[in-house]
């Protein structure tokens, strides 16, 4: 699944999980199980954890390094990357 299909998905299972509390609690229970109902191929051995931020508590996730030494351009990217929509509505409705 290329990178703009799992984005479209993960909007899908956002979008579903604020209006249906059930959906909800299986995705934070089992996420690996409901990505795989969303078709996206989930490699042996490979976990998955899906939490929720709330008022009070955002999540930040910090990346694996990566398996050589970056550019500056590719540092660039990385970092432009961080700030997405979903990281922006977090904080604009948080931290004021």
């Amino acid at each position: 699944m290329k990178r703009q299909e799992l984005q479209e998905v993960w909007i899908d299972m956002i979008q579903k999980a604020w209006s249906d509390a059930t959906f909800k609690k299986g995705l934070l229970a089992n996420p690996k199980d409901v990505f795989k109902e969303y078709g996206v191929d989930i490699p042996d051995g490979q976990e998955i954890n899906v939490v929720e931020n709330t008022v009070k508590l955002s999540h930040f996730v910090l990346p694996r390094p990566p398996d050589g030494e970056l550019s500056e351009s590719d540092l660039k990217a990385v970092a432009g990357g961080v700030f997405n929509s979903t990281w922006v509505n977090t904080f604009n409705t948080t931290w004021t």
